[in-house]
């Protein structure tokens, strides 16, 4: 029992102090240890310095920091020409609609003769020669629309279809007829589905030239 408490006492001393103590050595003596022998004290181990670190690369230089401005979109207005120009007064708004409508008839009157047609008194003519003369008429008239106007309908649906009108319909391109009763959406049936301009290509009236004549007079001289 007494070896092992004097092998516990070495033990904790070696732990805690790396020697051992005169007191504990003076115990040993009887076990073998030669007289006068100084302290023992543990071999120190040469601990290996920490490996150094490879160089590690430079690290690349930090750009600084670019400050980017806040750019806030403008509202740009689209200007049409007419909103660019001074107001237009009444009269002259009227001007120019009534200038449109004139070179218009023109157009047609060139192309198809329609007021000539229009403006005829034809109850004398029979039917055949009323057919006769329409279909020239509509073949001129047609091709002044297709190169000066463009044309849509407004329904894309075909006559005698069953539609829905919803609330907030615009009248000026929907016009409701029969039994209007109640309030919308309403249900019917597409009568007609509406013409519309998508484009005009009208050439501008020379200067000078009376903006109210749609044809000249014609005069043949030297008959």
């Amino acid at each position: 029992m007494t070896r092992f408490f004097l092998a516990l006492r070495c033990f904790f001393a070696v732990l805690f102090q790396s020697r051992l103590s005169p007191q504990t050595v003076a115990l040993l003596m009887p076990l073998g240890l030669p007289s006068g022998q100084p302290d023992l004290q543990l071999p120190k181990q040469d601990v290996p310095p920490p490996p150094k670190l490879k160089d590690a690369p430079p690290a690349e230089p930090v750009p600084p920091p670019v400050s980017v401005p806040v750019v806030t979109p403008a509202v740009a207005a689209v200007k049409t020409e007419a909103a660019a120009a001074p107001s237009l007064s009444a009269a002259e708004r009227e001007a120019i609609i009534h200038r449109g409508a004139v070179q218009l008839l023109a157009v047609l009157q060139r192309e198809g003769r329609l007021l000539d047609f229009l403006l005829e008194d034809i109850d004398s003519y029979g039917d055949g020669q009323i057919g006769a003369a329409v279909r020239d008429i509509h073949r001129g008239c047609r091709k002044a629309l297709a190169e000066h106007v463009k044309i849509a309908p407004i329904r894309s649906e075909p006559d005698e279809a069953v539609v829905r009108i919803a609330a907030g319909h615009d009248p000026s391109q929907i016009r409701l007829i029969g039994q209007v009763t109640g309030r919308p959406p309403f249900e019917g049936t597409l009568r007609h589905h509406g013409w519309r301009t998508t484009q005009m290509n009208l050439s501008d009236i020379p200067q000078g030239h009376d903006p109210t004549v749609i044809c000249p007079a014609e005069v043949e001289l030297g008959g």
